[in-house]
Formats: C-alpha cells, structure tokens, sequence
C-alpha cells in the first residue's frame, strides 16, 4: 500500500512539472469556430508538442497516436485547420548547421480568439446601450469560415496511390493546387493518373505536369489527354 502511494505521489509531482499552458478561450470557443472536438484536441496537441517536448512539426504519426484517430482523420483535420488560417507550416533555415526543416505556426489560432472575442465584446457592448438593436447585436459574431470544399475524396487518392499518408506539406501543396493556382480538381487527378503511367510518382512532377498544362491553355481532361497524346508522340 505504501508503494503504491508513494508511486501515485511521485505521478503527481510528474504531472504538475509536465502542465501545458492551454488558452481558456479555445476550450470555451472552439465550436463557436466551427471546429469540431478532432480539430480541438490537434490544436491543443500541437502547444503540447512546442510546449513540453520543443517538437514544433511533429509528424501525423505522432499526432494519430496522441488522438487515437486514423491517419486519415488526423490530416484532413491538419488540411481544414490550414485552409481556415488556424495554421499555417513555415519553413525555417539554420544559417549555422545549414538544415532546412519545418514548424506549425499557431499565430492564426490566436488572431482568430482575439478577433472573435474581440466582436463578441462589441456585441455586449451595443447591446447594453442601446436596447432597441439589442437583438441584432446580441446574433452578432465572427463571419464562419467556409468549411473547405468537397475535396476529401481528393485526398483519399493521393493516400491510395502513394501508399501512405500525405504530410502535411503535401496537403498544403494540393490546396495551393486548388486555391492559388485554381487547377481544376479533375486536372490534378489527371496529373496523378499520368504520373503513376510514367513511373514517377511524386509531387515535383505532378505539379510540372499542371503547369505545363496551364502553359499551354489545357482547361479540361480532354484537352489534357490529348496534349499526353502529342507530347508521347513527339508531335
């Protein structure tokens, strides 16, 4: 008995030394953002992973361990949660030792608790002094973010063809696909569909394919096929 209260009193003194700095907010906010309980808990993971272990990218494996949800779960949730701008992956340059890695940037996550409590407090406040619009202001909030369009399927593919789960840097490069350089999505499965045909799955190359098709004005798969069809014939 002695030893197990010695050891429970050793855990506790472990847990204290081991706390993680969680903004209140984000507890009592986060479905107020649109997030679900999935998304929530990544967030308060990733301050986890900076906070106690310096592990500023950690991979999805960790993550999905850490959740207990699929791989596949864990990065459209990192996917989402970087379309909305709660996230965002900066790449970061040792000058000294001359490596280049990556980190999670949380920087959007507290811009956007500021900014929604930010309104919400005005709310309150034309609210209390002018009753007469105190039923409007009182529906007042921060516009909801879109949720990101119907392209898990999307997603999906790439995992089957590669084999594995994408990064999060490879979720990042098929959103700037979609919504930076508005490629049409049956293009890009397309560019996929080509490159297993040539044996060089990876994205370097996919994404040379999508901008030799933009070159050259290719808007659909059919024009798409028929610009493969050329350049193997060497037309």
């Amino acid at each position: 008995m002695n030893g197990r209260n010695e050891y429970a009193r050793g855990l506790a003194e472990a847990y204290m030394d081991g706390a993680v700095s969680i903004p209140y907010s984000l507890l009592r906010s986060y479905r107020a953002l649109k997030l679900n309980d999935t998304e929530a808990m990544l967030l308060l993971q990733l301050i986890a992973f900076r906070q106690l272990e310096q592990n500023e990218f950690p991979t999805i494996e960790e993550l999905q361990e850490r959740i207990g949800s699929s791989s596949s779960v864990v990065g459209q949730a990192v996917q989402k949660l970087m379309k909305l701008g709660f996230v965002a992956i900066d790449e970061v340059y040792d000058p000294i030792t001359g490596v280049q890695s990556e980190k999670y940037n949380l920087a959007g996550l507290f811009q956007k608790l500021a900014l929604y409590h930010a309104t919400a407090k005005a709310a309150e406040t034309a609210a209390s002094s002018d009753a007469s619009t105190s039923r409007a202001s009182g529906a007042a909030s921060i516009p909801a973010a879109s949720p990101p369009a119907g392209t898990s399927n999307l997603f999906v593919l790439f995992e089957q063809e590669f084999g594995r789960p994408l990064t999060p840097m490879e979720y990042e490069t098929i959103n700037s696909w979609l919504d930076q350089d508005q490629y049409a999505e049956e293009l890009i499965r397309f560019a996929l569909k080509e490159s297993v045909f040539a044996g060089k799955l990876h994205f370097r190359y996919i994404d040379r394919i999508l901008l030799e098709w933009s070159r050259n004005r290719v808007t659909n798969v059919e024009e798409a096929r028929l610009h493969a069809q050329k350049f193997r014939t060497g037309r």
